[in-house]
């Protein structure tokens, strides 16, 4: 078969795109606009691949067997796997057995476009970063656009010739079947077990991970989680630009980090002071460095990072306040679908009577009783008795619906306690989606009689 010579599409190559959705849709009509063969499989939507392979003029086939991919495959230059496609699906053997290599989204937009691109990865935080570092390079008069892993992704966003650098959220879905996309600027921000539901083991979700760095050269920059060991340990030599950042302090090797109550930068040169921040748990600080870090690198200046940390008062169902009766504060932090997220926005907190639970994505729960800022807690979905289980010291409850959850965690916590919606666990067995399930508890909260019912955004900085 034709392919290109190592580092991108040469032209007129045929790729096999395995499972549909937002990304392999966006694929499938990229590529067939520059001219290459197609093949569209898709074992869940077989209407739907039809129709988009019908109004594209390209082959399409439903749930093929095993004999079918082989197929396929043979006659294919790539295989294009759509992003969460399991690393345990027939497909990925077939391409192994016909050494039919394996490519992402991302291949394909650095084949067709070469401007600047910041891409984040981590196990928790990306969404903020990304938003953050958007934020940060527009202030600084730089044409940015934020895409990936959010509505737009990236093989469709570069159609647009208006920004000069994409800010991209990377999965280890997208990451993990890169083979030539290398970033002028890679961010990773933490290291945690997740995805282990598609992932075929953690070892293949940390090698997902590092292949951000894995093609860096001389003028790219990666920006490394110093505190999490296992990022660190991946740090890019090869004339790669690296900046660390963390909360160790100053005189531990860290080029972004808390010196007293201020972020420094390079240099000590002050970012912005903590006391300007809306929003300054943990986490929070260690977003802030990676963004400052990250937009710096690409040409943002420091009063524009400044303003855009001044001005930034979270995301929705990221440690959320969504309301506060009787002295007890309750926060919305659906978006936390594994336990490393769900510890780190407990620790924020001295006292937490926990919500959580949901679907399991295979990754162990008893993880969640290190978080030593739990008093009771709140079991609710598939995984409610596992949730429940893994706290032997501490009262807790199983809640057959948010409604429940919300009562249960009312009569448990008391004045100065903090019930946080923070559940390790996806969303998928109760709800079409972490947001759902954070909106059903905000909408649960609000029935509790608040003291004040507009709490959400603009009390963020009760979150210290």
């Amino acid at each position: 078969m034709h392919r290109g010579p190592g580092g991108a599409l040469a032209g007129g190559e045929r790729l096999a795109l395995i499972g549909l959705g937002v990304t392999n849709t966006a694929a499938a009509r990229a590529l067939v606009a520059r001219g290459h063969p197609v093949v569209i499989t898709d074992d869940r939507s077989p209407e739907t691949g039809a129709e988009l392979a019908s109004g594209l003029g390209v082959e399409f086939v439903a749930s093929p067997s095993v004999e079918q991919l082989d197929g396929l495959l043979e006659r294919s230059d790539y295989m294009l796997p759509a992003p969460g496609l399991p690393e345990s699906h027939p497909a990925f053997e077939s391409s192994r057995r016909l050494d039919t290599p394996v490519v992402s989204e991302f291949d394909l937009a650095q084949s067709w476009d070469q401007r600047d691109v910041v891409a984040v990865t981590g196990t928790n935080g990306k969404t903020t970063v990304v938003t953050l570092v958007a934020d940060m390079l527009t202030r600084s008069g730089i044409a940015t656009r934020a895409v990936g892993n959010l509505e737009v992704p990236l093989v469709a966003a570069i159609d647009d010739p208006g920004p000069s650098c994409f800010v991209v959220e990377a999965s280890s879905f997208r990451l993990g079947h890169s083979r030539w996309f290398s970033p002028r600027v890679g961010a990773w921000l933490n290291f945690s077990p997740d995805h282990l539901d598609v992932h075929l083991d953690l070892e293949s979700y940390r090698r997902a991970k590092a292949s951000i760095w894995a093609r860096m050269g001389v003028g790219n920059t990666a920006v490394v989680a110093a505190d999490d060991p296992v990022v660190s340990a991946h740090a890019p030599a090869g004339g790669v630009t690296v900046w660390r950042f963390g909360l160790g302090g100053a005189g531990e090797g860290l080029d972004f980090t808390l010196s007293g109550e201020s972020l420094v930068g390079p240099g000590d040169v002050e970012i912005v002071r903590r006391t300007e921040l809306r929003r300054d748990l943990p986490h929070d600080l260690n977003n802030a460095l990676a963004a400052a870090a990250s937009a710096m690198a690409v040409g943002a200046g420091v009063p524009a990072i400044r303003e855009a940390l001044r001005a930034f008062g979270g995301l929705p169902h990221r440690v959320q306040l969504v309301g506060e009766t009787g002295g007890v504060r309750y926060y919305d932090d659906s978006k936390a679908t594994a336990p490393h997220a769900t510890l780190a926005a407990a620790s924020g907190f001295e006292r937490v009577v926990l919500v959580a639970g949901g679907r399991n994505k295979g990754l162990d729960l008893s993880e969640l009783a290190k978080a030593d800022s739990v008093v009771a807690v709140v079991g609710i979905g598939e995984a409610a008795h596992e949730v429940v289980g893994a706290f032997d010291a501490i009262p807790g409850a199983v809640a057959t619906s948010m409604r429940e959850a919300v009562a249960l965690a009312s009569d448990l916590a008391v004045e100065g306690d903090v019930v946080l919606l923070s559940p390790g666990c996806a969303s998928f067995d109760w709800y079409s989606g972490y947001p759902e399930r954070g909106d059903d508890f905000s909408a649960e909260v609000r029935l509790l009689g608040l003291d004040d019912p507009t709490a959400n955004e603009e009390r963020d900085d009760d979150c210290n």
